[in-house]
């Protein structure tokens, strides 16, 4: 077993925490918004405005869902089209009111079942793709756990990207890299390593701008209070920049992804 491969296992653990405990610890007066608008609801994306430290946020997040029920009914973390249209929806009216927009991250990808792509899954991710870089309001996300593919980076053109030490980000997941590659998912171990989907290697690659420790669930209550007021320190950063500045950072955040040092 590949380092790399044992941090993707450990995302899928049942104990890890997912975005609605994020929510419930960090958020204040957290007020969930449904629907696109379009077609439906999505119970795979949690969206919603609240308080963090006293600073009002929009708050959008890729829930797996808890017990057995649970994560039946969030798809297990596996977002529809309205799930990121509703996401959108939800990041425009933040912008109309120069409201930051943190992003949690925590899915294997975006479905792909033949009813989603029949209402424009692909379209709805790139949607946001477009969006999202020109959104005239501060955008944070982190990668709580899983970062699969489309499916992370519809939520993730972000002024920052953070990770846990524990999460991974990548375009593919290891064992459909090592079916395409390979046609033997059993080397998804092999796949993983290959792919440099770690905090570590994606730091170094400026993927993402911070790695953060672990959640505790000895003291979920100090972990959770530790990273409100990192985030809240690097968003009230964000809002005191002027409109240009903000999207210029954020348009050289992406250009400079995988630039080899000279």
């Amino acid at each position: 077993m590949s380092e790399a491969y044992d941090i993707v296992l450990g995302t899928r653990g049942k104990s890890r925490p997912v975005a609605s405990d994020y929510i419930a610890h960090m958020i204040e007066g957290f007020h969930e918004m449904h629907g696109d608008r379009h077609f439906g609801d999505d119970p795979s994306v949690i969206a919603g405005v609240g308080r963090l430290g006293g600073m009002p946020i929009t708050v959008i997040g890729v829930e797996k869902g808890k017990d057995t029920t649970d994560k039946i009914r969030r798809n297990f973390g596996s977002a529809h089209p309205e799930g990121y249209r509703k996401a959108l929806r939800q990041m425009k009216q933040a912008e109309k009111f120069r409201r930051p927009v943190l992003c949690l991250v925590d899915t294997a990808g975006a479905f792909c079942g033949l009813d989603a792509e029949a209402r424009g899954q692909a379209a709805a991710i790139a949607g946001n793709l477009a969006e999202m870089m020109t959104l005239r309001t501060p955008i944070l996300t982190v990668i709580i756990g899983e970062g699969g593919s489309g499916g992370a980076i519809g939520l993730a053109v972000s002024d920052e990207v953070w990770m846990p030490e524990g999460a991974y980000y990548s375009v593919v997941s290891p064992e459909s890299c090592a079916n395409i590659l390979w046609k033997d998912a059993g080397r998804a171990a092999d796949a993983a390593e290959a792919l440099h989907l770690t905090a570590a290697d994606l730091l170094e690659l400026s993927v993402i701008e911070r790695i953060l420790p672990e959640p505790n669930p000895a003291d979920m209550e100090g972990s959770m209070a530790a990273l409100a007021a990192c985030i809240g320190e690097k968003l009230t950063a964000l809002l005191a920049l002027n409109d240009e500045a903000l999207l210029a950072a954020r348009y050289e955040k992406f250009r400079k992804i995988g630039r080899i040092p000279s």
